[in-house]
Parts: C-alpha cells; structure tokens; sequence
C-alpha cells in the first residue's frame, strides 16, 4: 500500500503537518532566511500547534482580528471618498503584501514571515489617514505614532485585552516599517531589523503607497500621469504597472542576500523613488484641497478628545470606555479614538454635536 500524505493517518504518524512544513523552510529557503522553527519565540510560551509553523500561526491571529477587519473602514489619503475604487488602508495592506511577498520568493526568503508582518503593519493607525495621526500626536501626551500604536493593539488590545502574544520577528516587522519621510532603506548605520523580510516589508510599503496615492491622486482629478516629473517617468515608468515592475526587479536584482547585505535598490531607482514620494508630499498630501479636509477631519478627532477627557464617568457610562488597571485615561482615550473607522468616526461626533431636531412627530 502507498503511504498516505501528510494529511493522512500515516504522514501523521511519522510527524506533525507543522513539523514536515518547518522541514521544508529548511530545504527551500536561503541560508539567511528567517525559520518559523528557529523564532525567538514569544513573550508567552505556548505549545506548538500541529499545522501550522510559528510565522503562520501568527499571520491568522492578525487576519482575524478586529483591528484588521477595521482596516476596511480607514482612509488611506483621501476621506471619504465617494468612488468605489479608491485604496482603504485594507487594500493597502493587500498591496503591500503582494510586493513583499514577490521580493520574498524571489530571494528565497521567509513568504509567510512578510505576510505576517504586512497585516500587521497598520493596525494602529488612526481614522482619516495621517490627517488623524497629526493631530493625536499634538493632543496625546508624549505624542503618538501609528508603529507603537500597532505594536500596543497586537500585543495588548486585540484578544479581549490578552493580546496575540505574536513571534519577536512579527512584531519587529512592525515596528521597522515606518519611514515618514526619512530613509528607506535599513543598510546604514542605526539599530537593525531582527530579520531580511523586515527590510523588505519597509521597502514594499513605500513601493506599494507611491504607486496606489499617484493612482488615486490621478483619479480625483488632481493632476494627470503626464504631470509626474519627466525624470521619474525615465526611470520608473509612465504607468502603474511598469512601476511596480521596475522597483520590485530592482530590489530583487540589487539585494545582497547571498554576500551578507541587506536588501536594497540601486541608487538611480531608490532616488526616483524618492523623488516621487517627495512629488506626491507637494501634489498630494500637502495639496491645499486635500489640506482643507484634513482640517475637518482634526477638528472631529479634537472634539471627541476634549469631550472624552472633559468627564470620564460619562465616557466609560456613554461607550464603556475606561483605563486598564495602572493606565490613565488619556491612554484608554487614545486606544478608542485611534482604533475608530472614519465612518464611526463621524457618527460618533454627529451623536454627540450635531443637533436633532425637537418636537413631536
């Protein structure tokens, strides 16, 4: 009789489906290549579950969170759209992990690592995209940046308040994928990631946002592919498309994965990169249209801040929000507001400002 497969009595008996996966990470990945076996494991020791490897376990804790599923609900630049095809901070990550894990197979490195990190990597990030940000940052104490904020939903909020007790490389890829306006690239001098696909959820975010804001930004009437400076199209491209495709061969071609580097671009294509981040910061993100929405959106955000803060008990007796043991209330305050959708957003500051009629029906 044939052996049955690993899914059939006989593979089980011979050993778990976890473990013949972990057996191949080790055949098929790069030598540099984090393992799901070799993790430095988690802040709470936990069994090994039978089907599935560490990183994998850790990508279906995030995509079945509530903090992922209100991805859908967050803008990503522009606030309530009307268009059905403008990106949410949903198809963002999608868009981001589909770049990371191309990157990742081509250099035989971790897939289901980056993927874990990717839905992960904006759980914390505010309604109203960075129009949101910018102000919990100015009204929180100590300031507020989306990175700890994700870092805090996965490891304390989500679960009930146990956390998903993730795998240190998860939630370094985390942490390491914001850049703002600074580098791009992990290969100088500073602290460094744990992992090779941390470096590469970094550079797959940017790859990702630049070419999905342009193609919003083109598509609000904001100005027109032929607008983009002609030293970025020569080099990237004059479409969606052929951008993606230059910038992901790039880092595949350019990454030093077999000589002990890091994952890079070459210099032409990481400065047109950058040049075109630096475009979409003047066209878009600063765009004084899109400024002027920004600032309705603040003023939501800083209303319910001030109404949270003016009366606790009425907070915690109104939406049963209130600190954890040991935590003050702005922190319990900055949980609910950063974890809001635009939508709810929106409803709860009509509820609580916007005047209803009086009167008999």
């Amino acid at each position: 009789m044939t052996p049955a497969g690993p899914g059939g009595k006989h593979g089980a008996m011979a050993g778990s489906i976890r473990e013949m996966l972990e057996e191949l990470e080790e055949r098929t990945l790069h030598p540099r290549a984090a393992r799901s076996a070799a993790s430095r494991g988690r802040a709470r020791e936990e069994a090994p579950d039978e089907e599935r490897p560490a990183f994998q376990r850790d990508r279906d804790r995030l995509l079945h969170s509530k903090a992922f599923r209100r991805l859908a609900g967050k803008t990503q630049v522009f606030l309530a759209p009307r268009g059905d095809h403008y990106r949410t901070r949903l198809t963002h990550t999608l868009e981001v992990a589909q770049v990371a894990r191309s990157v990742a197979r081509a250099l035989r490195l971790n897939e289901m690592l980056v993927e874990a990190m990717v839905m992960g990597h904006d759980l914390g990030h505010t309604p109203f995209g960075h129009a949101g940000e910018r102000l919990l940052s100015e009204v929180v104490p100590g300031g507020f940046h989306h990175v700890v904020q994700s870092v805090r939903v996965v490891d304390v909020l989500e679960n009930d308040g146990a956390g998903l007790n993730l795998t240190a490389e998860v939630r370094d890829g985390i942490l390491r994928h914001s850049k703002g306006r600074g580098n791009v690239l992990l290969s100088g001098t500073g602290q460094k990631a744990l992992t090779l696909e941390a470096e590469i959820v970094r550079i797959a975010d940017i790859v990702a946002y630049v070419n999905h804001d342009l193609d919003d930004a083109i598509r609000a009437g904001l100005f027109g592919e032929g607008d983009v400076p002609a030293g970025i199209r020569s080099v990237l491209g004059d479409a969606r498309g052929p951008r993606f495709g230059t910038l992901v061969h790039d880092v595949i071609r350019h990454s030093d994965v077999d000589g002990g580097g890091h994952i890079e671009m070459s210099p032409e294509v990481h400065g047109a990169l950058l040049a075109l981040r630096e475009f979409l910061y003047a066209r878009v993100y600063e765009n004084p249209v899109v400024h002027d929405e920004f600032v309705k959106a603040q003023r939501i955000l800083r209303d319910l801040w001030t109404w949270c803060l003016e009366d606790p008990a009425r907070l915690a007796q109104r939406f049963a929000v209130a600190p954890r043991p040991g935590e003050a209330v702005e922190r319990a305050v900055t949980d609910w507001l950063s974890g809001m959708t635009d939508r709810f957003a929106l409803a709860t500051w009509e509820a609580l400002f916007f005047p209803r009629p009086w009167g008999l029906v």
